[in-house]
């Protein structure tokens, strides 16, 4: 049985292991090291997938901002979220989603942006970032940037460019 909570100090040394497997290459897993070793880590949001003592998933969620003209608007950025290649296609992934959303929602959190497969995310809600304004601060195919409110009109008024801190410019 796979069990979802937040990682543990336990849990580290898998966790890269299991992000490098999943990526195929160290750089985002020094993504969630550099994250966990900095002001803007929140522990609640980084979720593993265990089946007894070992690792088979995880999601990271952390600080971000939207900004334009003068007006920063707070959000999380989901990533990265990695299973072990062994695991895949077994739902993992859409558990730690599920519970990394439902995380999100009751630290009230209202806005979640995603670099990532459509087809993927868009079954959790997402939806293309630019309806609503909101660009990346790099060129992604449209399509693959994606936010979800977590609170009703949650982006109402709010549009810009998403600003990642500097050290997502490693991956």
């Amino acid at each position: 049985m796979v069990n979802f909570s937040s990682e543990t100090n336990n849990d580290t040394v898998k966790i890269r292991s299991v992000v490098t497997a999943a990526f195929g290459r160290p750089n985002e897993a020094q993504l969630v090291e550099t994250i966990r070793n900095s002001p803007n880590f929140i522990p609640e949001l980084s979720i593993v997938a265990k089946e007894h003592e070992n690792v088979l998933g995880h999601i990271l969620f952390s600080p971000i901002t939207i900004e334009a003209q003068g007006q920063i608007s707070r959000a999380i950025a989901l990533a990265p979220l990695a299973v072990t290649p062994a695991h895949q296609h077994q739902g993992i992934g859409t558990q730690l989603v599920h519970t990394g959303l439902s995380k999100c929602r009751q630290l009230n959190h209202s806005i979640v942006v995603v670099l990532g497969e459509p087809q993927y995310y868009r079954r959790f809600g997402f939806q293309t970032a630019s309806q609503f304004g909101v660009q990346a601060p790099f060129p992604v195919p449209d399509e693959a940037f994606m936010v979800l409110e977590l609170q009703p009109d949650a982006l109402k008024n709010i549009s810009g460019t998403v600003r990642y801190p500097t050290y997502f410019d490693e991956v």
